[in-house]
């Protein structure tokens, strides 16, 4: 037989193969689902835009003047199901404008002023049925087990990188471990690489009698000038109605040290640190249905450095925030919220000067809005929803002032309009 049959044979003999296989595990349910996000924050400060958040990411406010002006976004998933018993979802999450600040018009040339502006988020393939009924493998970029206060807006848990891992039951409960990484230099392939890294263990949906406990562990690692640092991050999160009475919290409590010193559990390229950092961070936030009409979002969190934090001696952060929301009819909600933030440590290192003064020093935030939401559903999330609000900012003196981004005196009025939607 000459070459040319030989090559032939061979294809013919995969070409069956293949048509083999494909016969052995043919799609039974083929469909896609399409969601979304948008947000469009239009803020004036003193006649202009402005790129500061007043301190909202450092839990010093929480009103609804977050700086992304037009930010997008679009999660495609692929479910299929195959005669073996075998399922396999494809998602695709992409996002424009998140964190841009600036106002763009539409010359056919929009375009975003940093190295993140069009970005895809996720892109993983999870397969499940093939270890077990009840069990799934993942591979590919994705958020895992995310977590944000509702006025904050912080995500406090979350799992952001490449990486794979496996999740399935034990006792009825969801349980899974990941291998997750990151790199602080993404982008920059001349950089030294400092990969981070994340080996994730968690334990969701234990019965506590008076709702679900969630545990999560985390054991960090980052390489940099040939020297390995480590870390660890631990939570529990007790998932509750509203202390007691109609509604709902999600309650947390959690330890990080060394790379994993950001609230423990909170890993991504903002990782990393000195290894003799250490924190613990609560929080509390929920909503509570007080009547038809009327309901009550709330959020407590506090972090602080058992020691030394984020280049701090003794770093403490807190916020105590509330949002009252009454629905006026089916699609206008008035809504007020208010907010007291408070931070204190001592300023060293690299970071020396990001507190008030080099001294031991506390600056503390009131936070002060009153919106309107136009809305097709009234209720506390309805969402679509276009919220005209005015915001008073104001610090306790002029340097804890400039640290959130008010250029003259002490304290700053925001008008804004913000239209958001989730689908």
């Amino acid at each position: 037989m000459n070459k040319v049959s030989l090559i032939a044979a061979a294809v013919a003999s995969t070409l069956a193969a293949g048509s083999a296989f494909a016969a052995a595990t043919d799609t039974v349910t083929d469909g896609w689902e399409v969601h979304g996000y948008m947000s469009s924050n239009v803020r004036v400060v003193d006649g202009t835009t402005t790129d500061t958040e007043f301190g909202r990411p450092d839990y010093k406010t929480a009103g609804t003047h977050g700086k992304s002006t037009n930010q997008v976004e679009f999660t495609i998933k692929k479910h299929s199901e195959y005669e073996n018993g075998v399922w396999a979802d494809y998602v695709l999450r992409t996002e424009f404008g998140n964190g841009n600040s600036s106002a763009y018009s539409s010359d056919g040339d929009q375009s975003v002023n940093d190295t993140d502006g069009l970005a895809v988020k996720e892109a993983f393939v999870e397969l499940g049925g093939i270890l077990g009924e009840d069990t799934s493998i993942w591979g590919g970029q994705r958020y895992l087990n995310r977590a944000a206060g509702i006025l904050s807006g912080e995500f406090w848990k979350q799992s952001s990188g490449i990486g794979a891992g496996l999740q399935t039951k034990l006792g009825g409960n969801t349980a899974g471990i990941a291998y997750v990484m990151a790199d602080p230099t993404a982008g920059d392939d001349n950089a030294e690489r400092k990969t981070l890294s994340s080996i994730d263990m968690y334990y969701y949906g234990v019965d506590a009698g008076i709702g679900s406990l969630d545990f999560d562990l985390k054991l960090g690692k980052q390489v940099q000038n040939g020297e390995n640092d480590d870390g660890v991050g631990a939570s529990v999160t007790l998932n509750t109605s509203y202390y007691g009475l109609d509604g709902w919290t999600q309650n947390a409590i959690a330890y990080g040290s060394g790379v994993m010193q950001n609230r423990g559990v909170n890993f991504g390229n903002w990782s990393g640190g000195d290894d003799k950092a250490e924190s613990l961070f609560l929080t509390s936030y929920g909503v509570l249905n007080i009547s038809d009409k009327f309901q009550l979002g709330t959020e407590i969190s506090y972090i602080t450095g058992l020691d030394y934090l984020f280049g701090a001696e003794g770093l403490t952060r807190y916020i105590v925030a509330a949002r009252p929301s009454y629905k006026l009819n089916d699609n206008v909600r008035l809504e007020a919220t208010a907010s007291y933030g408070d931070e204190s440590g001592l300023s060293v290192g690299d970071w020396g000067g990001w507190i008030s003064s080099d001294d031991m020093t506390t600056s503390t935030f009131i936070n002060l809005e009153i919106a309107t939401a136009f809305t097709a559903n009234s209720d506390y999330f309805g969402r679509p929803q276009i919220k005209p609000y005015i915001s008073y900012i104001k610090a306790d003196d002029e340097a804890s002032a400039g640290m959130i981004g008010i250029d003259n005196g002490d304290d700053q009025f925001v008008f804004g309009v913000h239209t958001e939607i989730w689908f």
